[in-house]
């Protein structure tokens, strides 16, 4: 069981562990050992997941989020598989912390009566020296 909040707790049910061989150097260890671990947690069928919270854990998990509504996290980081666990467990409690708090609203403004002078006087400016650019007449 891992506790998120006070009031989220994801169960052991929710979570399936697959161990799988790791990829990348290693020797002859990276061909007998299974330490790379893909946790896989089924966020649409949680119970303790409110709607909100499932909508922005779908749009923050990106392409780890599935068809079928379960987030997948594949950890090959150290050669310890028990470290790699570690490590896909705290990445995925990241994802709902960082889900659990709603997106601040940006608010419109409008630009300041300066940068609008600033940005016209930089246009003209641009413009005389392009205008400078052109063919210059012998006879004038």
């Amino acid at each position: 069981m891992i506790k998120i909040s006070d009031s989220i707790t994801i169960e052991d049910w929710e979570l399936t562990e697959q161990f799988i061989r790791a990829s990348g150097p290693g020797g002859q260890n990276v061909n007998k050992v299974s330490s790379a671990v893909e946790l896989r947690f089924e966020a649409d069928r949680s119970p303790n997941l409110p709607d909100p919270v499932k909508s922005r854990l779908r749009k923050i998990a990106g392409r780890k989020w599935t068809k079928d509504g379960a987030v997948v996290l594949q950890v090959d980081e150290t050669r310890s598989q028990a470290r790699n666990r570690d490590i896909a467990q705290d990445r995925l409690k990241a994802l709902i912390v960082q889900a659990l708090s709603p997106r601040k609203r940006r608010v419109a403004t409008k630009p300041t009566l300066g940068s609008k002078k600033r940005r016209l006087k930089a246009k003209k400016v641009r413009g005389e020296v392009k205008s400078l650019r052109g063919k210059v007449d012998p006879e004038t």
